[in-house]
């Protein structure tokens, strides 16, 4: 059999398997590895693939994402998203937009928290979306902000997002936690905008809330004390030096679970249920990992990577061009898989090609997970909207999608402002080395 048709079989054989509902990283387990067997043989690929199981399990990279979903459970049993929320709506709630503002505020401390998209919108949706409509806020756009507010929690450091790139592009997780400090805060300051404009342009759909005196905002900084010390010691220790990030995780950890004893008490059933959830979850991710891994070796030995860069320089695009068309691309599928399995997915391509023409990969994995937010709340699907549309039934859609165009405006500017000037991504990296 040429190579050519192993190949093509290799990628029919993925497909099909993804569409018959088969998990996305089974699917590029099973493919990967008969690929890679049909071009070195079966000892090699059995070889190589308990040699993926062992490195992933022993990577410590790949340790930190069930210590932050762990602790990320444990801060949400324990009501800290709701106390980030209080805190923001404290000090921004009386402006016109100002509860859209705080619940975007809430969304990213949380994020910073969890590090995951979706468990951010499912909190943030009970905590702040009764709150918008009591204070008149219109549905779609309270659940619109929500759903977008949500995409922070896979930029916001610690992101689970950013440690699965770091291991398959092999960087530093530090780096890119760095790296993704100034994009992290521009995405809140641009969503801000949008909803400052927005408001300017439908003041009725706006309300401002009631301004509270400085000792009620000194009592939701009291109140919110334990989730901001918790924050500044993980995020901050990171950035400090003082803890690698496993140890951050391991920190944070240990400290979300104190404040759920504290506020909770023990709850036997509950917290083995957060437990369970946590491990769930971390096997998914790590069967998408292996299976990206070994799918990545079918596509080295393949040569499909040389390929597909002979082809895209043949079409003498500028780079500027092609990664304009990849972007397209990245957001297409965001629409229909989740953010890691987008990732996993297309980075054995897209990479080598990026690197190829001088790009710094920290700069690509920020630009990679950006679109993949933006894929995340994108018509005609989004994930994002598509989990709210669930949670809130009596919002329409079509109107759900109008709630999120303004941040969609918003994020596409923005997309165009790091692909303009890498900068953006990679100066402060380079400035703490």
């Amino acid at each position: 059999m040429s190579s050519t048709t192993i190949i093509l079989f290799g990628f029919v054989g993925l497909f099909a398997l993804i569409l018959l509902q088969v998990p996305i990283g089974v699917a590029m387990m099973v493919s990967g590895a008969a690929g890679f067997a049909a071009i070195v043989g079966v000892q090699p690929a059995l070889s190589m693939f308990g040699g993926e199981v062992a490195s992933s399990f022993a990577s410590a990279d790949l340790a930190l994402i069930p210590i932050f979903l762990l602790m990320g459970n444990f801060a949400s049993a324990a009501g800290l998203s709701t106390d980030l929320y209080r805190l923001a709506d404290a000090f921004v709630g009386h402006r016109r937009g100002g509860l859209a503002l705080a619940t975007l505020g809430g969304c990213a401390g949380f994020g910073a928290l969890c590090g995951s998209s979706l468990a951010t919108v499912g909190t943030m949706h009970r905590v702040a979306y009764p709150e918008m409509l009591a204070r008149g806020y219109p549905p779609h756009f309270a659940a619109g902000t929500i759903a977008v507010g949500g995409t922070l929690g896979i930029l916001v450091p610690p992101s689970i997002i950013l440690v699965v790139y770091s291991v398959l592009a092999e960087t530093f997780v530090i780096d890119l936690y760095i790296a993704a400090l100034l994009p992290a805060l521009m995405a809140v300051a641009f969503y801000g905008a949008a909803v400052v404009l927005y408001g300017m342009t439908r003041r009725a759909a706006m309300p401002a809330g009631p301004r509270l005196s400085g000792a009620e905002r000194l009592e939701a900084v009291r109140q919110s004390l334990f989730v901001i010390a918790l924050a500044g010691l993980v995020i901050g220790g990171i950035y400090a030096g003082v803890f690698t990030a496993l140890e951050a995780a391991s920190v944070g950890a240990v400290l979300s679970f104190a404040a759920y004893l504290w506020r909770r008490g023990w709850r036997r059933a509950e917290a083995f249920k957060l437990i369970g959830d946590t491990a769930s979850v971390t096997g998914m991710i790590y069967v998408m990992v292996i299976g990206a891994s070994a799918f990545n070796y079918f596509v080295t030995v393949s040569g499909v990577a040389d390929l597909f860069m002979a082809a895209v320089n043949a079409t003498h695009l500028p780079p500027w061009g092609v990664i304009a068309l990849i972007l397209v691309v990245y957001i297409v599928l965001g629409a229909f898989f989740d953010e890691v399995a987008t990732m996993l997915i297309t980075l054995p391509f897209v990479l080598p090609l990026i690197v190829s023409w001088g790009y710094d990969p920290l700069w690509w994995g920020i630009v990679n997970v950006t679109v993949i937010m933006i894929g995340l709340f994108c018509p005609p699907i989004g994930l994002n909207v598509m989990v709210m549309h669930g949670l809130v039934r009596d919002v329409p859609l079509r109107r759900m999608y109008l709630g999120v165009l303004p941040f969609l405006l918003a994020d596409f500017l923005r997309l165009g402002l790091l692909v303009a000037f890498p900068l953006i991504a990679t100066w402060l990296p380079a400035a703490l080395r």
